[in-house]
């Protein structure tokens, strides 16, 4: 394969699982709700997804269960910020916290283990064509899911009546209640089709970029998720794009390392969380473009009848 064929194949493939953590918290943050927990689930969810795989030897059975458990957190901590009030912040950095510990607790029977050699998957005729065959057309087929969900997001965003009222939910949901929407409930729904995207987001982890079980399998991508919603200004073809470079940075740290370029390997892994840093320490001199486009009602709690 050409390398930079072989390139674009692995950032593609190292970008998915940033991808669907992205959409998740994009949809989200669209509603006016700020999950931090997005590590959490991801840790959850991949041991979920990974024990189900492992002992029924389905993947999409594994899939299912990680989106089921990090729907069920994401329930969980959409029924404490929206309907109890609890600190949005607080409550999601809890979530990451618990992800943590219960992920390593429920896994500690399989650390070490891995699941049955993975086949390859290609598309027809046109994996065979050249350059773009082995870079586009030779991936999982999750990583065309986190595609196809990308423009489905899109899709009901900015092109559907439920996508304005979730948007405008985001942006102040005072009047959408004054109309006799349910707001809470809203927030509630779009709270746990984030988490279910990020529950997603953890099995390609433990399924497909790593088909094994350790305990803190993710390594952080939960976070850079979490910044990459507003490197993509809350867009998702943006998010999707941004996923991309992101893996790409992995890669590129991967490639350094396999070719023995003289670095520590340490300052090497650290690449795609200080371009992270890096990205938002740009974004965040420009304050009025982030409130431009920033939901205004991002993490503030709703009270009817306040």
């Amino acid at each position: 394969m050409n390398e930079t064929a072989l390139l674009i194949n692995t950032a593609l493939a190292s970008g998915t699982t940033l991808a669907f953590a992205a959409l998740g918290l994009l949809v989200n943050e669209r509603a006016g709700v700020l999950n931090l927990g997005a590590e959490g689930m991801m840790l959850v969810a991949a041991v979920a997804g990974f024990a189900v795989a492992l002992t029924t030897g389905s993947d999409t059975l594994g899939f299912g269960a990680a989106a089921l458990a990090g729907a069920a957190l994401a329930a969980v901590f959409g029924l404490l910020v929206i309907f109890l009030n609890t600190n949005q912040y607080a409550t999601g950095l809890a979530l990451s916290l618990f992800g943590y510990g219960v992920s390593a607790f429920l896994g500690v029977s399989m650390v070490g283990r891995t699941l049955s050699a993975r086949e390859a998957h290609a598309v027809p005729v046109l994996s065979d064509l050249p350059f773009v065959g082995p870079a586009l057309f030779s991936h999982h087929p999750m990583v065309y899911v986190a595609m196809g969900l990308t423009a489905a997001v899109a899709w009901f965003l900015y092109r559907t009546r439920a996508g304005l009222l979730l948007r405008a939910i985001g942006e102040n949901p005072e009047p959408a209640h004054a109309l006799g929407y349910p707001v809470r409930l809203i927030r509630l729904a779009a709270v746990c089709v984030g988490g279910a995207l990020c529950g997603l987001a953890g099995a390609y982890v433990s399924l497909v970029t790593a088909p094994l079980w350790v305990e803190g399998l993710t390594a952080g991508r939960g976070w850079i998720a979490l910044a990459l919603t507003v490197f993509a200004t809350w867009r998702p073809a943006r998010a999707l794009l941004g996923a991309y470079l992101f893996g790409g940075v992995t890669v590129l740290q991967l490639n350094l390392q396999a070719q023995g370029v003289q670095i520590s390997s340490h300052l090497l892994t650290m690449m795609p969380y200080v371009a992270t840093v890096i990205v938002l320490a740009l974004i965040s001199r420009n304050v009025a473009f982030i409130r431009l486009n920033m939901p205004a009602s991002l993490g503030k709690p709703f009270r009817p009848g306040s």
